[in-house]
């Protein structure tokens, strides 16, 4: 009996030697950092490597200080001409490695900051943002509606964290409210359509007008032509029936005169009017 009880004090003892052996050491990874506690009073905070502690008194809290991601789905809010939109979000935060202690001493560890200080703001202001945009504006403006919402969470986000980014991911509206849209898109391409059809209709309306005046302008050129060869024709022909005339008196005359001049001494030619006949 006396044997047992000395082996059993021995290996409790080996227990409890172990237990502070173990307990007197810790590791923290580069990507944390610990918050100290002794008896649940913080002490200081513990930087990456190896650390030494009092076993059994002393713990160690571990905060990621990574570049960490939240995401939100199924959220709801509604635009500013009153439509559902059901839309996705995420935000990347980031604890600042010098206020691991003040995380844990306000908020209890990173999970108790997010709840408290992230997710209240992300949800109202992204609301807030959309109802600015109408349900359209919100699929044509997408960019704008994105740094809006972001400038409005990381400026209502203050304190030991920092958020590094917001994105909206996804947003959608009710089927019949897309089916609209997507009616009206159609009408405005076919609009489109129709006032490519009328341009191009004008452009070729305005060359067949050219191209008329154009051969207008040809057939008159040709007529003038065709008239002033006509007219210079008929002075050609007026000026030869002149001649011909002419001719035609002249011999007459010279008839005249021989025919009168037979009996006579004298002989009168039209060309030399005085002189006598040889």
């Amino acid at each position: 009996m006396w044997v047992k009880q000395v082996a059993a004090a021995g290996a409790a003892a080996t227990a409890v030697g172990l237990a502070v052996a173990f307990g007197s050491w810790y590791t923290v990874d580069q990507t944390e950092r610990g918050v100290l506690l002794r008896n649940g009073a913080i002490i200081g905070v513990a930087q990456p490597g190896l650390g030494f502690k009092v076993p059994l008194i002393d713990t160690v809290q571990k905060i990621s200080v990574r570049n960490e991601l939240l995401r939100w789905e199924k959220l709801e809010s509604y635009s500013h001409d009153q439509q559902a939109a059901h839309y996705i979000i995420s935000v990347n935060y980031q604890i600042n490695p010098d206020k691991v202690s003040q995380i844990y001493a306000e908020f209890g560890g990173a999970e108790g900051a997010v709840r408290r200080l992230i997710t209240p703001n992300v949800l109202k202001h992204s609301k807030i943002v959309i109802g600015q945009f109408t349900a359209q504006s919100t699929i044509q403006e997408r960019a704008k509606l994105n740094t809006l919402i972001a400038e409005a969470v990381q400026k209502a986000v203050e304190g030991p964290l920092t958020v590094t980014g917001v994105q909206v991911e996804d947003i959608k509206f009710s089927p019949a409210y897309e089916k609209s849209i997507e009616d009206r898109m159609l009408a405005e391409v076919e609009v489109l359509k129709l006032r490519q059809n009328a341009e191009r209709e004008k452009v070729q309306a305005q060359i067949t007008v050219t191209k008329a005046a154009a051969e207008a302008d040809a057939t008159l050129a040709k007529a003038r032509a065709s008239a002033d060869a006509t007219r210079l024709w008929g002075d050609a022909e007026a000026s030869a029936i002149r001649a011909r005339g002419l001719l035609w008196r002249t011999t007459q005359r010279s008839f005249r005169w021989f025919r009168l001049s037979a009996g006579t001494a004298t002989c009168r030619r039209p060309w030399f009017p005085a002189e006598p006949c040889p």
